[in-house]
């Protein structure tokens, strides 16, 4: 593994002493449990750096990402970038979609959606994940947060059958995230440049409290009104 890939290992699939352990650790399981669901030539729409590639078994992995103004893309790993209106492929010309935290980003979502309906083969499969309960980032692009019951209409309402719904974490992880969150942001970032000190914060701040989230979320009541991410895996149903 080279030292890219274990860099992106560390990041979206991190360790206990990480701020955003708890949803991105739950929200990488998933990925990788519903991944097998999708087959075929599969485009990642809002790909950046592709971190989930490597679990998915398909014949054709094609990353696509919105080329914007001020946008750099140094680190990124796009084989196609599209306009945030039209995707550049014919029609029925993608088996399987797969978009990650990416559908909060996108400012016309009832339109997009409709064009990844119009790329992707009838029959085939479409795995999105985004985010529920966190704070706004790669601000000012950032534009909505959708409840399990907005993304069911969403989908269904274009053309879509939802296979699978789920989402990841509970109150408890949702709550423990948000505080780790505002002391990383807020608290930490103040004395960040500091060696010995950030290191020392991450183990009495970010440690504890992810293990408090795994322990309570065992031994009291599990609950998902309040919750980290959605996860919609769903079919394009025939035309």
């Amino acid at each position: 593994m080279t030292s890219l890939a274990r860099n992106l290992e560390r990041e979206f699939n991190p360790n206990i002493t990480s701020p955003v352990f708890l949803i991105k650790q739950n929200l990488y399981r998933k990925i990788r449990q519903y991944a097998p669901n999708l087959n075929g030539r599969l485009m990642d729409f809002g790909c950046g750096q592709k971190p989930y590639e490597h679990l998915f078994k398909v014949s054709n992995y094609i990353g696509v990402d919105f080329k914007g103004e001020g946008e750099t893309y140094s680190q990124e790993k796009v084989d196609v970038f599209y306009d945030g209106k039209t995707l550049p492929f014919e029609d029925n010309y993608f088996d399987a979609i797969f978009s990650s935290e990416v559908f909060e980003h996108v400012f016309n979502l009832p339109e997009i959606l409709m064009e990844l309906k119009r790329v992707l083969k009838p029959g085939g499969r479409i795995l999105v994940t985004c985010p529920f309960a966190y704070g706004e980032h790669e601000i000012p692009n950032d534009y909505a947060r959708y409840t399990s019951f907005a993304m069911k209409y969403m989908f269904e309402s274009n053309g879509f059958k939802i296979l699978v719904q789920d989402k990841t974490g509970g109150n408890i992880e949702a709550i423990t995230q948000l505080r780790i969150v505002y002391w990383n942001l807020h608290i930490i970032s103040r004395v960040r440049k500091i060696p010995v000190v950030r290191s020392l914060f991450r183990f009495l701040v970010f440690v504890p409290n992810n293990l408090f989230a795994i322990i309570a979320g065992k031994i009291f009541p599990y609950r998902q009104d309040l919750y980290l991410n959605n996860i919609v895996l769903a079919e394009k149903t025939a035309e």
